[in-house]
């Protein structure tokens, strides 16, 4: 880790009240909520960002989460990767499903629509070059969603793009309630 947690009796009034709301929705306080201690304006932002991304929305928030894990896997955030396989088996989603998104395997396998693999194509594409997403790949985006979708989408896998590398980048580590877990997706760091 390359910063400190500010633990609650460290926190200021504006840190507590964002840690309280954090806590709250993911019944425990987050490594990642923690770091945001040392700026509790950007906390409070983060919190609600995340808070307003999981939830269903113009996409349900099963959806979200084959994007928030394609995007933190390639990404190679092993924390991101952890956390939302949680979140994920809790909102119902099959382990077969999460182990078939890792590398192209969405594309071949059985458990993904179309629709949700423009998505999944969508999200690489983010990743390797976003000023690049081809003709045919928007024309298949648009035979399955909205634009109201697209754009929900391409906020949540650029957001989670930006909170892996933010993490990552501060050496979150993973909380020691996940000490036991072996994660689905592959993350070779």
């Amino acid at each position: 880790m390359s910063v400190s947690y500010v633990e609650r009796e460290q926190a200021d009034d504006a840190t507590l009240a964002f840690y309280d709301r954090a806590e709250e929705r993911f019944q425990a306080l987050l490594n990642i909520f923690k770091v945001f201690g040392h700026h509790a304006e950007y906390g409070t932002v983060f919190t609600d960002l995340v808070m307003a991304i999981l939830k269903d929305g113009e996409l349900d928030w099963l959806t979200k989460e084959l994007l928030i894990l394609k995007a933190t896997q390639r990404n190679q955030c092993q924390y991101c990767v952890v956390q939302h396989e949680r979140v994920s088996d809790m909102l119902g989603m099959k382990a077969e499903k999460i182990a078939d998104i890792d590398g192209e395997r969405y594309r071949q396998s059985e458990h993904f629509t179309d629709g949700e693999r423009a998505l999944l194509d969508l999200t690489v594409q983010i990743g390797e070059d976003a000023n690049r997403v081809s003709a045919e790949l928007w024309e298949r985006l648009h035979a399955h969603w909205s634009e109201a979708q697209i754009v929900e989408a391409t906020f949540v896998i650029t957001t989670y793009i930006m909170i892996s590398k933010f993490g990552d980048a501060l050496g979150v580590e993973l909380e020691p309630m996940f000490d036991e877990v072996k994660p689905i997706l592959s993350v070779n760091h």
